[in-house]
């Protein structure tokens, strides 16, 4: 019982912390490891949530999960009373249905990205003032990355074009390059998936937008080593002031028509701020920590 009570409590833990990670501001500063945590924490909850009601279904047994699980599938549950098969099938259901819908926003993003990477090989163009990257001839201001396994595309509209001048286009071009360098579309992936499976729970939806502005401060940190941050804090506003819509599906936008991200990503561009060095050391700690401890207990035996 007490290993079901400290899985438990690992799945509480993560829990809480992801309330309290989704209202930092510390993330800001040191968004690769906040992204790091994020992703340690729902791979945590999840092990220590199934390793919890798989506890419970084994309890007969008092082997614990790793030998407990052999020993079931060997007598096929006999000893399971109602209780301890509820929990068994809670355990398997939970499984295939994160799976399932991870599986599944996988498949609607590759197609997504399918059909716009025909779409734009139809109406897209090359133009020297975009290097590297394809234009769409639309008045709108948009600049968003196509990520892909063998190349990525970067696309920009002819608005933007209109909308910035050179340096600022050259600092959005290299944000959008370092979406596709560090494959932020796979971060994001697992966090879909879940809004997918728990859409009604308000803490899902508020981690998925704070992933989702720690990737765009990720991308405007390596941006930022290639050009200078005033060129990309220019852009941004820029942007916001044009009022883009969402970028396509399966893709990743510079800027959204939201001014409060925005404008925390200009003020972090212009008055940069170092990161205390004993909160750094602790969230890297706390990146194994969350997953190892729950992998642990699901290996102990009963005690």
């Amino acid at each position: 019982m007490i290993g079901t009570a400290l899985l438990a409590a690992v799945a509480l833990a993560t829990v809480l912390g992801a309330h309290g990670l989704s209202k930092a501001r510390w993330t800001w500063h040191t968004p690769r490891i906040a992204i790091g945590l994020w992703q340690a924490l729902g791979l945590g909850w999840g092990i220590a949530t199934i390793g919890a009601l798989l506890s419970v279904a084994l309890l007969p047994y008092r082997r614990g999960i790793v030998h407990g699980v052999p020993r079931m599938a060997g007598d096929s549950a006999a000893r399971l009373d109602a209780v301890h098969m509820a929990a068994l099938l809670a355990a398997v259901a939970l499984t295939f249905v994160l799976l399932t819908m991870l599986a599944t926003a996988v498949f609607r993003v590759v197609r997504a990205r399918r059909r716009h990477r025909a779409l734009l090989a139809l109406v897209a163009r090359g133009d020297s003032a975009a290097p590297d990257a394809l234009v769409l001839d639309h008045p709108g201001a948009a600049a968003y990355c196509v990520p892909g396994v063998r190349s990525s595309k970067v696309v920009v509209s002819a608005g933007t074009l209109a909308l910035l001048d050179d340096k600022e286009l050259a600092a959005v071009l290299a944000h959008e390059r370092a979406h596709a360098r560090e494959r932020h579309d796979l971060v994001l992936l697992p966090f879909y998936s879940l809004r997918q499976v728990f859409p009604q729970i308000g803490l899902v939806g508020r981690c998925l937008d704070a992933v989702e502005l720690l990737i765009e401060m990720a991308a405007d940190d390596r941006a930022r080593r290639h050009r200078p941050a005033k060129e990309l804090a220019t852009a941004l506003l820029r942007f916001a002031a044009a009022r883009p819509g969402p970028a396509p599906s399966g893709t990743l936008g510079v800027a959204a028509a939201d001014d409060i991200p925005v404008l925390a990503r200009v003020n972090r561009l212009l008055r940069p701020e170092p990161q205390p060095r004993r909160i750094r050391l602790a969230a890297m700690a706390a990146i194994p920590m969350a997953i190892v401890l729950p992998i642990v207990l699901w290996t102990l035996p009963p005690f």
